[in-house]
């Protein structure tokens, strides 16, 4: 490890995200970053003076990184199609591993990730589908763990959010970077319903899917993505996603089961974004749990409720999921969100776009 016996970071990619994410490593106590790769060896330094951290971390080779034994971990935070062919080499290299969405662009590299993370159990890794961090995400499924909704029969989870392709970040446009638009962004809405769904002990069983080339901004690949995706329990799960075009972010949330239901709307106010009912602890009355002139004490939220409803990623619940990472590291437990612990949302998302290419439901092999 790092001095100190710090966790020794080697950081890929600091971009916007990976800027924002590079900030929360850096307030843990338990963490060190050693060293920063990026293409841009101009962006990557001014990265550096705006964190206040040493030049001397700038890495021009990322086979260098991997073959420094203070670096205990890789957070790669690079372009897409990058992420597979650096997670199989980071785990090569017995690093553990921070990946961000997609794992990969490639399905033979996703298969490999898996096949290497089996066979190194001491490795961490975590893919950041950060949108289950999320208090909101998991009151919901502690609500549905709780019964409030009973048997679910319907559920619907958006993700339509224009992504942001200025300046640097134009990579996005071009297919064989970006890869598809459910990896890039509309996969966040699938990992919240399944993790939803599984919940309510249900599991995905086929997936039929639709897509659109329409495109305002010049998008090589469809940006519009239309899911369906059924559930052995009987349920339907239904998800519309657009990269290309949003009146700002939605992550509309729509539940139905046999005892309740709840619904979120990202583009309303605070005090009307959730509302919900269940017979088990509101009497089937509808209330609303951010407005307490709404809502009786006993099923009222706590004020520092946090909800899904921006683009920008300094507002998401990032030092969550870095300090769930390092965390796992330093216990030595594997993260809910493992390569393997997160294949059915990879499984389901490589499915969907097979569903879509081809006209045709696909079955989810258990």
């Amino acid at each position: 490890m790092a001095s100190d016996s710090k966790i020794g970071i080697g950081f890929v990619g600091a971009g916007w995200m990976g800027t924002t994410l590079m900030q929360r490593i850096i307030e843990h106590q338990n963490s060190e970053i050693i060293a920063l790769h990026q293409r841009s060896e101009k962006n990557a330094r001014e990265s550096l003076l705006n964190l206040g951290l040493s030049q001397d971390l700038y890495i021009k080779d990322y086979s260098e990184m991997l073959s420094d034994p203070e670096i205990d971990a890789v957070f790669l935070c690079s372009p897409n199609s990058s992420h597979g062919p650096q997670s199989i080499a980071a785990l090569n290299a017995n690093k553990h591993i921070f990946c961000e969405k997609p794992c990969s662009t490639s399905y033979s590299d996703y298969l490999k990730q898996l096949e290497l993370a089996k066979s190194k159990p001491h490795l961490i890794t975590y893919v950041n589908y950060l949108m289950n961090f999320d208090s909101m995400e998991k009151r919901i499924c502690d609500m549905v763990r709780n019964e409030q909704f009973g048997k679910i029969t319907q559920i619907q989870v958006n993700y339509r959010h224009p992504i942001n392709i200025s300046g640097s970040k134009s990579w996005k446009l071009r297919s064989e970077i970006m890869g598809d638009a459910i990896g890039m962004g509309i996969i966040h809405a699938i990992s919240v319903m399944l993790n939803i769904m599984e919940a309510n002990g249900a599991e995905p069983v086929s997936v039929y899917a639709t897509k659109n080339e329409d495109s305002t901004r010049g998008f090589e690949t469809a940006p519009i993505y239309n899911i369906m995706i059924n559930f052995n329990n009987g349920a339907t799960g239904f998800c519309f996603g657009n990269v290309d075009l949003a009146n700002g972010y939605d992550a509309y949330h729509n539940i139905h089961g046999t005892n309740g239901g709840l619904i979120f709307d990202s583009y309303l106010d605070r005090p009307n974004k959730i509302r919900f009912w269940s017979n088990k602890t509101t009497d089937g009355k509808w209330i609303h749990p951010l407005d307490p002139s709404r809502c009786p004490p006993t099923t009222l939220w706590p004020e520092d409720t946090t909800t899904p409803d921006s683009g920008d990623v300094v507002k998401h619940q990032t030092g969550a999921c870095v300090n769930h990472f390092l965390e796992c590291i330093l216990e030595e437990r594997e993260s809910f969100l493992s390569f393997e612990n997160s294949s059915s949302t990879a499984e389901l998302g490589w499915a969907a776009l097979k569903s879509a290419n081809s006209g045709q439901v696909v079955r989810i092999e258990p």
